[in-house]
């Protein structure tokens, strides 16, 4: 979606609130001009909200189900003239010196989130102008597959169900009405979902089929037009730092290299003998770390991923002042995106609270899992990663809804990072091979720097991606190459969390270093959530001044 404030956090249930540590206190009843830039700001979100149906049921709002966005030039054209509408009315209307603190950060954050993205519209549109800019080739066979998915089975033909089908049958199956309305709602349903619907779906493959042959292989940002100005754009917008390509290349080099020195540690720990690498190839193939490529296995990492949460949730006191309330579940993907979903991922709960947030594991292939990995994705997708962060903000007293629902990849991603290294902390992994799980996790984020800047900047091939991210991970085959081909689509948006991460983590040695015996683990972590999703520099302000309560 293009819509001008970016979604990339979902709502919650309301959180617990437990014993807060002084800078945390109530503020005062915000001034006349701060409630009018909350009323703007929030009008403001509601009107760019109301160009995205998609962003609308992604909230859980009962509105514009039965529509789509509109993807023309025309309507990012009308995105963008509301968003220097609304930037112009803000900065005519309100002055940040006669704000209170909350309230300027919303101002400087709706500032931000409005350039980044008009950047980003501007950027789109160039593209779709631009002639012969074309899908890379990687990308044609998978789309096609998952289309034709959609439209497998009854009542697109004679098999059991559609995916579609199944959910709509259930639905109505529930309802308390006649039989007859039953089955004219199904009757209703089919019609609709063979007529256009399917319609949709196949001129889509259709397109695909058409465009593929004209896709010359998989390459960079490099190769659009202006490439290296759009990347260096990308790159400012998921990280929310300056740092230039080579310097995330070489600062994922670094830490690629520390990494690797705690593996070695851990291999002497379990007295494996062999390389690194050969440690690698045994955490990849030896039984012991595999679970049976069947619905039993299947259900056993789901019920291990549960007891990491339940192990978390029993901590959680002692590091958190506030615990969210939502409920978390853990779920494997479903069967009809399982094939090209992510390994793992977190969706949030709606907007009402009537859709839990949500852990899912992709399980196709059980060979493809290692039973290493299960605690420290549990930790960055579920507990005390994704939800804990994303459940405090939605709940945050104060703030305007674009920073409720918005986000800043280097935040969300870096907390999520930091979390699996907090639950070693707080006694998650039992054995040292959950240990290696976890930095085997932390290794894969630190290729990601590596890998997206060689793609994008210094024209990497997928098969040299590939072949890095096989020397120095654990991670199976599968996943190396889903993940590579993530990177050469998705520019930038990869190096977020270990800039993120270390961000954090600097923040935190900070905070432990200037405090001493008065450092409180519970109070840095309400200092780093208690103001939602933040670019990383406003972060620093923000630990700063908790430091600074904290001394007087």
């Amino acid at each position: 979606m293009r819509f001008a404030v970016a979604l990339m956090l979902l709502p919650v249930l309301p959180f617990a609130p437990m014993t807060a540590p002084a800078f945390a206190q109530a503020a005062p009843q915000a001034g006349a001009q701060d409630q009018a830039l909350l009323d703007f700001l929030d009008q403001a979100f509601d009107a760019r909200l109301g160009l995205s149906p998609e962003s609308q049921t992604q909230l859980g709002l009962k509105t514009n189900y039965g529509k789509l966005d509109d993807y023309t030039d025309a309507a990012s054209v009308r995105e963008q003239e509301l968003a220097e509408r609304q930037l112009k009315d803000m900065h005519a209307r309100f002055k940040p010196d006669q704000l209170g603190e909350s309230a300027r950060v919303s101002y400087r954050l709706f500032l931000s989130d409005t350039d980044r993205v008009m950047r980003e519209v501007a950027a789109t549109m160039r593209e779709q102008a631009a002639a012969g800019i074309i899908p890379n080739k990687v990308n044609f066979g998978p789309a096609r597959s998952d289309a034709l998915k959609v439209i497998a089975g009854a009542p697109f033909d004679g098999g059991a169900d559609s995916t579609l089908m199944a959910d709509f049958r259930k639905k109505v199956g529930a309802l308390d009405a006649p039989a007859a309305t039953k089955a004219k709602l199904i009757a209703d349903a089919s019609a609709a979902l063979t007529g256009p619907f399917k319609h949709g779906y196949t001129t889509l493959i259709a397109a695909i089929d058409e465009i593929e042959p004209e896709s010359k292989g998989n390459f960079g940002a490099w190769n659009l037009p202006d490439g290296a100005a759009y990347y260096a754009d990308r790159l400012k917008s998921s990280t929310t730092t300056s740092l230039t390509a080579d310097q995330i290349h070489d600062l994922g080099l670094q830490q690629v290299a520390a990494i690797r020195e705690e593996m070695e540690a851990i291999k002497r720990e379990v007295g494996f003998t062999g390389t690194l690498e050969q440690f690698f190839d045994h955490i990849r193939t030896d039984p012991q770390f595999k679970y049976p490529n069947t619905e039993a296995g299947r259900e056993t990492y789901l019920a291990d991923a549960r007891a990491v949460i339940a192990s978390v949730m029993t901590a959680a006191p002692r590091y958190f002042r506030v615990l969210p309330k939502a409920a978390l579940e853990v779920r494997a993907v479903e069967k009809w995106r399982e094939g090209t979903a992510s390994t793992a991922f977190y969706n949030p709960p709606s907007a009402d609270g009537t859709r839990p947030g949500i852990f899912y594991v992709n399980l196709v292939d059980m060979n493809q899992t290692q039973k290493v990995q299960v605690a420290g994705i549990a930790a960055h997708e579920g507990a005390p990663g994704h939800h804990f962060q994303i459940a405090r903000q939605q709940e945050l007293a104060g703030i305007p809804k674009f920073r409720k629902f918005g986000g800043y990849g280097a935040y969300m991603e870096g907390w999520g990072l930091y979390s699996e290294r907090l639950a070693n902390e707080m006694g998650v992994y039992k054995t040292p091979y959950d240990r290696f799980g976890m930095l085997s996790l932390q290794v894969w984020r630190a290729i990601r720097l590596v890998l997206d800047t060689g793609i994008h900047s210094k024209r990497w091939t997928r098969e040299q991606a590939i072949a890095y991210f096989k020397a120095n991970s654990s991670v199976s085959d599968t996943d190396i190459a889903r993940e590579v081909d993530r990177y050469f689509n998705w520019p930038g948006q990869a190096t977020s969390y270990m800039v993120g991460q270390l961000k954090i983590a600097e923040l935190r040695k900070r905070a432990e270093s200037e405090l001493g015996p008065r450092f409180d683990i519970r109070d840095f972590h309400e200092a780093v959530l208690s103001e939602g999703a933040l670019p990383l520099d406003i972060l620093e302000e923000q630990v700063a001044r908790y430091i600074a309560a904290k001394k007087k």
